[in-house]
């Protein structure tokens, strides 16, 4: 299943620390593939790795504004919570799956758990 954390409305010119970012994966998992190669719009930087539960992969859309995640529910919320640490305090993020079936904003400071309880309370 694919997630995605985004910056919703206007980020004002903002794109994601790309490199903060890839630190806060490495320091989640040990061995981290990255290609930096433009593939389409919304991969415009990959990241793959192995979770405990089998193989993951993130990507940034190229305005880097929003993150797709294709990984368990589990490590979503780890890498939302990433992506919500690096971005600024004054923008809106949003958690949600490809498929709508929840959207909860994702504020500054939420932890996994109340991340995970905000997705179970709107799915």
């Amino acid at each position: 299943m694919t997630f995605l954390a985004v910056v919703e409305g206007d980020a004002d010119g903002w794109r994601v620390d790309r490199y903060a970012l890839t630190e806060a994966i490495r320091a989640r998992w040990e061995e981290v593939g990255i290609d930096a190669s433009h593939r389409s719009e919304v991969r415009g930087l990959v990241w793959e790795f192995d979770t405990d539960n089998g193989p993951g992969e993130a990507y940034l859309h190229e305005d880097g504004t929003c993150l797709y995640m294709d990984v368990r529910e589990e490590d979503a919320t780890w890498l939302a919570i990433a992506f919500r640490r690096v971005t600024p305090k004054h923008l809106d993020l949003v958690f949600c799956d490809e498929g709508y079936t929840f959207d909860v904003r994702l504020r500054t400071g939420t932890t996994e758990a109340e991340l995970m309880a905000l997705v179970n309370a709107a799915g």
